[in-house]
């Protein structure tokens, strides 16, 4: 049915902002399977998870693989990861257009002070946060969605730092209607999006290790002829 992408720097709310949706796409549609998929869900830590760039990037194979088992025309998956690289972004939208589901980028755009803020009132109070070292790193590499390209759109963005994260948020609300909506001839402002064959993926094994790379190729491959 759909994939939402969470986006947003460390510490900057999407998590709560993950949960409300959630929340709320269940009250909205009982009959939906809404999951929300993340480094916990999978048992990873934050600071093992981000402790350098070969671990960040198994992780994000990791969390890609779990979307692509998990993604089908008949529930609705939350990625609720730093999802911080368009390249990334890019790859998980062809993971939605393969399937033949709507697509869609939540972005908490929260300043970098207040995260930074934030995750030391968690380190303080023994809640989930980030070493210092890898936050701020996490924070320089961070690549802002731009609604301008097709990977990043639509794009619901959220305040935090300005605005309570509750399931009433305007743009909770918006991105609810626009994940639910039932799509007709009429239907103009809701976009499903269709396979072609370079992206069109075949389901396989947890322990398809060949696979995995050949898919990682192909997806890099499109996104070079896209000319990003």
């Amino acid at each position: 049915m759909a994939l939402v992408v969470m986006c947003g720097q460390p510490c900057s709310g999407k998590s709560e902002a993950a949960a409300c949706l959630a929340a709320a796409l269940r009250s909205s549609v009982p009959d939906v399977t809404v999951r929300v998929i993340d480094e916990s869900s999978l048992h990873l830590g934050r600071d093992e998870s981000y402790k350098d760039m070969v671990v960040e990037k198994n992780l994000r194979g990791v969390l890609r693989s779990e979307v692509d088992r998990s993604v089908s025309r008949d529930g609705i998956i939350i990625v609720d990861s730093l999802n911080n690289i368009k390249g990334y972004r890019y790859e998980l939208w062809c993971l939605a257009r393969a399937s033949g589901i709507r697509y869609c980028v939540f972005f908490c755009d929260t300043e970098v002070d207040h995260c930074r803020d934030w995750n030391v009132k968690r380190q303080e109070k023994g809640e989930p946060s980030y070493d210092s070292n890898i936050f701020e790193d996490l924070a320089r590499r961070f690549e802002r969605p731009d609604s301008r390209s097709r990977w990043d759109s639509p794009l619901f963005e959220l305040f935090p730092s300005r605005e309570e994260i509750v399931e009433s948020s305007p743009v909770i609300a918006e991105a609810v209607s626009y994940l639910t909506k039932k799509v007709d001839s009429k239907t103009r402002d809701v976009k499903v999006l269709q396979p072609t064959i370079a992206t069109q993926s075949v389901r396989t094994t947890e322990g398809n290790s060949l696979y995995e790379m050949d898919k990682a190729t192909q997806v890099t491959a499109v996104f070079l002829a896209d000319d990003i």
